[in-house]
């Protein structure tokens, strides 16, 4: 025997109309420069770079909270330039870009944009890309399997945010943008670079005053702010104090700073440069920091030119012909979980307006075409032999 009244519905809670209805939140906007990740949602920013962004394992951007070093042999400053498309595209989403151990004039050099956002051969195939089938944004951004770099399933397509559903609110600023190193970046007053000295003193650590500042800038600003740590040339003795290599030193400011970075891991990023020829990687200085980064990448120049055939984009020109290896040790984020680098071989190119990563293949050996065409006669011959 049922004590309900059939007229009643088996929820008590309020109706629709009640005034104590819950209202629907609203959907929080994610400051400019910064989207979801397509693999899990975490917040990612651009690096300045398409390609680079490609290579992070399909996250299509560095992910908040992170570190990458990026490591060079040589004495060439490859690594100097992807430091200033990570801090010009700081600068143009408006976020807070904190440069360590350098000066203004450094600021002054950074890429200006290029206009229209599209550049030959990055970012290009427009025509193509308004006849392809508009599929769900989580997949479309994946790409196509097997396109991508290493960690990374294809190079995310360009970015497609839909228009407003307003006509007068204004249109959304995009990810990315591209950059020319042939122009320069026109600051804006008052500008969001903070440049932090080094501390001179032997005394104590030249990166406790960098830690303080940077903490205090965190925690000042407003919760929706994006920072930028950008560190040229880390340890370089024309930049850095000697007793800035004490272990006691620099290991102590890395593990601050990954300290840091997990606490404010939806607004912080960083990215960091190292000279290998000062300090190799089978120093256990250099390991212990390659294990206190979240990414590490080594970029290895060629000792001179050689001939690298083909270019790693369609119609490439002379002065885009690959420039060194990319080696990818570990990939933000995938590091943590036990994943290591590898994959395909890597190249990399900087040309008078771009720095491209794409797979690198040696040209053939001059005299393989004739051995080819010897061995096709050897076959046909054999062919014919066992024919009856």
């Amino acid at each position: 025997m049922s004590f309900r009244k059939r007229n009643v519905g088996l929820s008590g809670g309020p109706g629709p109309g009640s005034p104590n209805t819950p209202s629907t939140p609203s959907h929080r906007e994610t400051p400019a420069g910064v989207r979801p990740s397509p693999l899990d949602g975490r917040l990612t920013t651009s690096t300045g770079t398409q390609s680079l962004d490609n290579l992070l394992a399909g996250h299509a951007g560095l992910a908040l909270g992170c570190s990458l070093l990026l490591e060079e042999t040589g004495t060439t400053d490859y690594t100097g330039a992807l430091l200033r498309y990570y801090a010009a595209e700081g600068v143009v989403q408006k976020h807070a870009v904190h440069v360590v151990g350098v000066g203004e004039q450094w600021g002054r050099e950074l890429p200006g944009v290029v206009v229209g956002g599209k550049e030959d051969g990055e970012g290009g195939k427009v025509k193509g890309d308004k006849e392809k089938m508009k599929i769900a944004w989580r997949y479309e951004r994946l790409g196509e399997h097997g396109a991508g770099g290493v960690g990374s399933r294809a190079p995310p397509p360009p970015d497609r945010t839909p228009p407003p559903s307003t006509l007068g609110s204004p249109q959304p600023q995009p990810f990315r943008h591209t950059y020319d190193l042939t122009t320069r970046l026109p600051l804006p007053s008052p500008t969001s670079l903070t440049y932090h000295p080094l501390s001179p003193a032997p005394s104590t650590s030249p990166f406790t005053q960098i830690l303080t500042s940077l903490t205090h800038s965190l925690s000042t600003s407003p919760p929706t702010s994006i920072h930028r740590l950008l560190i040229p040339s880390l340890l370089s003795p024309f930049l850095y104090p000697p007793h800035a290599s004490y272990p006691t030193h620099i290991l102590q400011f890395l593990h601050s700073l990954r300290a840091l970075l997990r606490r404010y891991s939806t607004r912080l990023s960083a990215m960091l440069s190292l000279p290998l020829t000062l300090y190799p990687r089978s120093s256990g200085l250099v390991r212990w920091m390659e294990i206190l980064s979240d990414g590490v990448i080594e970029l290895v120049p060629f000792p001179h030119r050689v001939d690298t055939g083909p270019g790693l984009t369609a119609g490439a020109k002379e002065e885009e012909k690959p420039l060194g290896m990319v080696r990818v040790h570990v990939l933000p984020v995938v590091g943590e979980r036990g994943g290591a680098g590898g994959g395909d071989d890597l190249a990399f190119t900087v040309s008078r307006r771009r720095f491209v990563i794409g797979l690198f293949s040696l040209p053939p050996v001059e005299g393989d075409g004739e051995a080819q065409r010897g061995e096709g006669e050897e076959a046909k011959k054999g062919k014919v032999d066992i024919e009856f």
